[in-house]
């Protein structure tokens, strides 16, 4: 895809509080900690500034604080460590073990996982492994759509029991809601070391509503900036990207990190609205050589 030409000068968006700074040097400020000088932070009712504060010099990284990583299109962000998290999206045994179905291209992104995880803990960035787990009050509560889309083929739907030891279908405490393999043993060993929580989910996007558990968790932590990894990328990534988005988090879709069985388009399109909408794009590689 193309991507727009680098800034003839630096500009800040948002407003006072939330805000972003793109400079000349393809660099992008979303620690939201340095406005442009000259012009003063941004007025009330405005949510772009440039301008006189053009030829400003980029402020310096602190290391000990912030973290710059390339994502695409020739861009750096720049994000404030103890402000972001990475999202785990999905990463079960319901959808990912083979006892249950094929997911090759989900099963690849457990070995990029169990890289990227250590990387970002190591650098003070919280671990969110977000998950499928009901309670038998929200089954009284989830609506006909989501009934009926877990109740195809032969698997009997949310809450019905599944072959073997897998338990009751995306409830809560069930193997079948387990993380899969090596993540479940690096969730339970970052809750020891409490870098890493668990917050479950009763929807495709972990963010609906005016409030779930993560966004009210988000939200007491100050974090901002988010990191998408997980399955599938176009459904329940990519309902929890657009309502991150909407929210005004910044979104950082991790490339060779989300997969999905769709078939093809299903991921190249939330890739491409990633890099063109909703924020950016970049891979686990990138993200474990800016920790090093």
């Amino acid at each position: 895809m193309a991507y727009p030409p680098k800034l003839s000068a630096a500009t800040e968006y948002g407003n006072g509080v939330s805000f972003w700074v793109e400079y000349p040097t393809g660099l992008i400020d979303l620690t939201r900690t340095t406005h442009l000088s000259g012009n003063g932070a941004l007025e009330y009712d405005s949510t772009v500034q440039d301008g006189a504060a053009g030829d400003q010099p980029v402020p310096p990284l602190y290391p000990a604080a912030q973290l710059e990583v390339p994502v695409d299109g020739d861009r750096v962000i720049r994000i404030a460590k103890k402000r972001s998290a990475l999202l785990v999206l999905d990463m079960q045994n319901y959808f990912l073990h083979p006892d249950i179905r094929a997911h090759p291209s989900g099963l690849a992104c457990v070995s990029q996982l169990t890289k990227l995880v250590p990387a970002l803990r190591a650098k003070d960035v919280k671990i969110i492994w977000v998950n499928w787990g009901l309670t038998e009050h929200e089954l009284t509560t989830i609506p006909p759509s989501l009934v009926r889309c877990f109740s195809k083929g032969s698997r009997g739907g949310i809450g019905a029991p599944l072959p073997g030891d897998f338990g009751r279908l995306l409830m809560r405490g069930e193997y079948n809601t387990q993380l899969y393999g090596p993540l479940q043993t690096m969730y339970e060993e970052g809750k020891r070391a409490g870098t890493d929580i668990w917050i479950h989910k009763n929807r495709m996007g972990a963010l609906w509503g005016s409030q779930t558990a993560l966004d009210l968790y988000l939200q007491e932590q100050g974090i901002t900036t988010l990191f998408f990894t997980g399955i599938n990328a176009d459904q329940c990534v990519l309902g929890t990207l657009s309502d991150a988005y909407s929210k005004g988090y910044d979104c950082i879709v991790v490339d060779d990190c989300i997969a999905t069985k769709s078939p093809a388009g299903g991921l190249e399109n939330v890739l491409f609205n990633a890099n063109v909408l909703y924020g950016f794009v970049t891979n686990s590689s990138r993200i474990i050589n800016a920790t090093t």
